[in-house]
């Protein structure tokens, strides 16, 4: 390979079992066996492949630690390099030591995502399961997890290539209509290949369509508690949580910023954010807390509007029911364990009222179901057993191939020449290719693994 040979800690940095140090590229068994001694005697080179080896890291005459080795050989490796991974004793002392002792015989600390970017430029992963990689290590919730693992697995690289071959028999036809005029093929697409073509926006649509409740499954739903002051903001989000998050008084304005917490809720991250009070104050930082509640109502996926069942509504009550958009709110009558005293029948943006009491956990599990069927529909139980999109890339480039599909129809159906078929189908194919990676921009790949851990 034309790259050094990087190395960096694969594992949490802190205090732990045990603490991997990772080397890849073509000197790494070079490096390694300047450093580590093997009981068995053995040079790096001369052990077999996917083995673990017993014995002792050293610098010089220096003993650093206890170690067991792995030695992964090319190309049957994650980076399709030469692997070695050093398993020492956790903690933050041994494995910096270790790392600047494999620094120091001829390895560069690697850049953040470096392994997984060579596993993508020597063409082990393409770019989405690249990206699948960093989902399944940021995943909050086993179906997030799920989509990664299908991704990862190559199915979104394999409904792409499908995709590629339709429009490449259209784009094999269409050279041989312009290539050999004297064959007299008038048709210029036969059913067959429109049959093709007609597949292509189908599918590009369905993966389309798939984005949002892929980005929902991926991100989760920015879920604002919104109310006036002391109506049980608070006591909503530690019931949900299950823990004391949020301070909870009888004292109106003790919550003076937003609160954000995940909860998952049947697969689905729930961004809980307790929101300050809305009510006008003289307090600098009460009010504070009140502009920046006001925004969340806008910004917020879906907002869980809290009244106080036992007091009467109030302005502020009806200021925040008319802030609030109608389609994404669900209306909370918290206090159902006091006397009824609210009248809610003036808030008409809500449609749907759950009843609770925060404070003696009831109806907490009818809520959480409302916010559950609010946000999604029976589709998404088994979204994880379909190909669906997370990525705001690819869907980018989904677009796109369908516009320049379906500008292919419109130019066929207005009797254009042919020539101008093959623009429209270079560009579907480049666009594919964008999902995949085989285009794709420095720049782009420099922002896709920077977000990667360094180790990985």
């Amino acid at each position: 390979m034309l790259f050094d040979t990087i190395a960096a800690i694969s594992t949490p940095r802190g205090e732990g079992g045990i603490g991997i140090v990772r080397l890849s590229g073509d000197k790494a068994f070079e490096i390694t066996e300047k450093i580590f001694h093997a009981k068995s005697g053995k040079k790096i080179s001369e052990m077999r492949n996917f083995s673990i080896n017993y014995g002792h890291i050293y610098d010089g005459e220096n003993l650093i630690d206890e170690v067991m080795v792995s030695v992964m050989k090319a190309p049957n490796t994650y980076t399709k390099e030469d692997i070695v991974e050093i398993n020492c004793h956790g903690g933050l002392i041994v494995t910096e030591k270790i790392l600047e002792t494999v620094l120091k015989y001829g390895a560069r600390h690697s850049e953040p995502g470096e392994f997984t970017r060579r596993a993508f430029l020597n063409g082990r992963i393409d770019l989405t399961q690249a990206e699948a990689t960093i989902d399944i290590i940021h995943g909050k919730t086993e179906k997030s997890v799920a989509l990664s693992l299908n991704q990862l697995r190559g199915d979104l690289k394999e409904q792409i290539e499908h995709l590629k071959k339709l429009v490449l028999d259209v784009a094999a036809h269409i050279n041989v209509v312009l290539d050999y005029p004297e064959e007299g093929i008038d048709d210029p697409l036969p059913a067959n290949l429109v049959g093709n073509l007609e597949e292509v926006i189908e599918t590009t649509d369905r993966l389309i369509k798939s984005y949002d409740k892929g980005k929902m499954i991926k991100e989760g739903i920015k879920t604002a508690i919104v109310g006036k002051p002391n109506v049980g903001k608070s006591s909503l989000l530690n019931s949900v949580l299950k823990e004391d998050r949020a301070i909870v008084t009888h004292i109106p304005g003790t919550t003076r910023d937003v609160i954000e917490e995940v909860v998952n809720l049947k697969g689905i991250p729930l961004v809980l954010v307790d929101t300050a009070g809305i009510r006008n104050t003289d307090d600098i930082v009460e009010n504070i807390g009140v502009e920046k509640s006001k925004k969340m109502i806008e910004n917020a996926d879906l907002i869980l509007f809290v009244v106080d069942g036992a007091r009467e509504l109030e302005e502020e009550d009806l200021k925040i029911h008319d802030a609030i958009q109608a389609d994404k709110v669900i209306g909370i009558i918290n206090k159902i364990d006091m006397e009824r005293k609210a009248d809610i029948s003036k808030l008409t943006k809500v449609t749907k009222w759950i009843e609770i009491s925060a404070k003696e956990n009831l109806g907490i599990d009818e809520m959480e179901d409302e916010i559950y069927n609010h946000i999604v529909d029976g589709s998404i139980e088994d979204s994880s057993q379909k190909i669906t999109i997370t990525n705001v890339r690819h869907k980018s480039a989904l677009e796109k191939t369908k516009q320049y599909v379906e500008n292919m129809f419109e130019t066929i159906n207005l009797g254009l020449p042919m020539d101008l078929l093959a623009v429209d189908i270079k560009g579907a194919l480049d666009s594919l290719s964008e999902v995949t990676g085989e285009i794709s921009s420095e720049d782009l790949l420099d922002h896709i693994f920077s977000n990667f851990c360094v180790g990985k």
